[in-house]
């Protein structure tokens, strides 16, 4: 996948791209690794030693949790005195203004982030202690979660690790979609669902900077580079180019993309189509 610009000194583009594939495509994918590569598409501050300071960082907080405290609601508790009460992590709605709030490196550093970055810190400083903890996906808020479903406790790192009842996950949930909370929202997430999250939440803030175009396409080309990837990320990245001013390129990826939904959607390859042969125009 040629074409994406990455930001970066320390990791090379395309160092960082197959770096990033291979872990996504591994047996059993590395949840801090995978973030801290986004990280390095974004921040041209953040090398190999930087990358290496991170895991340092990770395994030194999980140093600091008790010794086995005991069951769910104990580990739940002892993640929550050490990371919000003691270190101060969470979040606030500035945080959703700033792309290092989608940064593991800079929530490590500012211990400040949005709930899905806040909960990875969570997940990977508790997994290093040994606690049974995974991610949960619910609708619009990502939490944490600890013990079996039949114990399972679900914590809010965005405030500051808060132990939630069923009910406040309700509301959670009823505040973010207007649903009420199903049981198969609390299941655990799967590591490579949640760098599609947070990507798709890098893509949806540059959406809102037209002038950060820049970002919107190493999210994107990232996000290609995942397994069973959407379709539609190859127009989006079409779309990308073509207002970067790689008129051929874009107007190549969109080609491509219309020629994939063609047989289901005759009308959207068309318009698609259209939009490369006017990117194309542009050249001349």
């Amino acid at each position: 996948m040629a074409g994406g610009e990455y930001d970066v000194t320390g990791i090379e583009g395309a160092e960082l791209r197959r770096r990033f594939a291979e872990e996504a495509r591994s047996e059993r994918p590395d949840l801090s690794l995978l973030c801290l590569l986004v990280g390095a598409a974004a921040d041209r501050t953040l090398e190999e030693a930087g990358l290496d300071a991170a895991q340092v960082e990770l395994d030194s907080l999980a140093g600091q949790v008790p010794f086995r405290p005991g069951g769910p609601r104990a580990w739940a508790v002892a993640l929550r005195e050490l990371l919000g009460e003691r270190l101060g992590f969470g979040g606030s709605a500035a945080d959703y203004e700033r792309l290092e709030s989608s940064l593991l490196h800079h929530v490590l550093e500012r211990r400040r982030g949005l709930p899905i970055l806040l909960s990875v810190v969570w997940i990977e400083v508790a997994r290093r202690a040994g606690a049974p903890v995974y991610g949960v996906a619910l609708p619009g808020h990502f939490v944490v979660g600890f013990g079996p479903p039949e114990e399972q406790v679900l914590v809010d790192p965005f405030d500051g690790g808060r132990v939630l009842t069923e009910h406040d996950a309700g509301l959670l949930v009823t505040g973010a979609t207007g649903a009420p909370l199903e049981p198969s929202m609390l299941v655990p997430a799967e590591t490579l669902d949640v760098v599609r999250r947070i990507l798709n939440n890098i893509r949806a803030w540059a959406a809102a900077r037209p002038e950060r175009s820049d970002v919107a396409l190493w999210a994107v080309e990232l996000g290609m580079l995942l397994p069973s990837h959407p379709a539609r990320l190859r127009y989006e990245r079409g779309q990308l180019l073509a207002q970067r001013g790689q008129f051929v390129e874009g107007a190549e990826e969109m080609e491509e993309y219309a020629g994939l939904v063609e047989v289901v959607d005759a009308a959207l390859a068309e318009r698609v189509r259209q939009e490369a042969r006017a990117a194309r125009a542009l050249l001349n």
